[in-house]
């Protein structure tokens, strides 16, 4: 059966989508983007702080869900610029321990809003 998860400690959905939602013991979160829960934009600050906040929203959805970030299993990273991966792995390490996630970095056409990075993650409780 799934479960919708939802806080307001990450931003709220800009369309027709949940933050994440569950099945069993997996979770399925949505590209978390560089938008504060206040609603703030971060589209032009440098790509590391872009990478934090969308992995602050990360962290915030997951924590709604009743999981962590050491919990995550596979991480998707879409970047607007393949020049930036540099400095958003640096970013992105500081989140996981010495066990990360399998994760799949991407370049892309363009990303909503403008940004610069978007994250999603699959997830077990």
């Amino acid at each position: 059966m799934k479960r919708i998860v939802s806080t307001d400690d990450a931003p709220a959905a800009v369309g027709a989508y949940s933050q994440a939602t569950a099945t069993g013991d997996l979770i399925f979160t949505a590209g978390q983007i560089p938008l504060t829960p206040d609603g703030d934009l971060l589209d032009d600050a440098p790509i590391a702080d872009q990478t934090e906040q969308a992995l602050d929203n990360l962290a915030a959805v997951l924590d709604e869900a009743g999981a962590s970030m050491a919990d995550v299993l596979k991480a998707t990273v879409f970047l607007d610029d393949i020049d930036d991966f540099e400095a958003m792995n640096e970013t992105y390490a500081t989140y996981f321990d010495d066990e990360p996630p399998a994760r799949s970095a991407v370049e892309v056409a363009a990303l909503p809003k403008g940004v610069g990075v978007e994250i999603e993650a699959v997830v077990i409780e």
